[in-house]
């Protein structure tokens, strides 16, 4: 069974930082395109960021660019999003999936609140 746990989220100031923590298992991880995506209350899917499988290419949307850097440890399954300088703006769910760009995570995903506030 393929599973998808998210962690790291929680609630922070303006400018803080997380790091988040995506744990896979029920498949080859190291051979996948893996991707963060966000949804904030109200609204649709956000493609946030895109790794490849050996962690040499990675793409960022343009809202985090320069702020948040995607990456992975193979040996450990898990797929990483360190998040600095946090805004308002980035608060949603967060959920980890697998593919490239794929917005869609895994049905009985639950993802990890990130809440930016003063």
């Amino acid at each position: 069974e393929v599973q998808l746990v998210e962690s790291g989220g929680g609630s922070v100031q303006p400018g803080g930082s997380l790091r988040l923590s995506c744990a896979a298992s029920g498949f080859s991880f190291g051979t996948k395109d893996m991707t963060w995506v966000r949804q904030a209350p109200g609204k649709g899917p956000e493609w946030v960021s895109s790794i490849n499988p050996g962690g040499w290419r990675t793409d960022n949307a343009e809202a985090v660019k320069g702020r948040f850097a995607i990456s992975r440890d193979n040996a450990k399954n898990t797929l990483y999003l360190q998040m600095n300088s946090l805004q308002a703006e980035d608060t949603a769910v967060y959920y980890c999936t697998i593919g490239w760009k794929n917005l869609e995570p895994l049905a009985e995903g639950q993802g990890t609140q990130v809440t930016v506030s003063s």
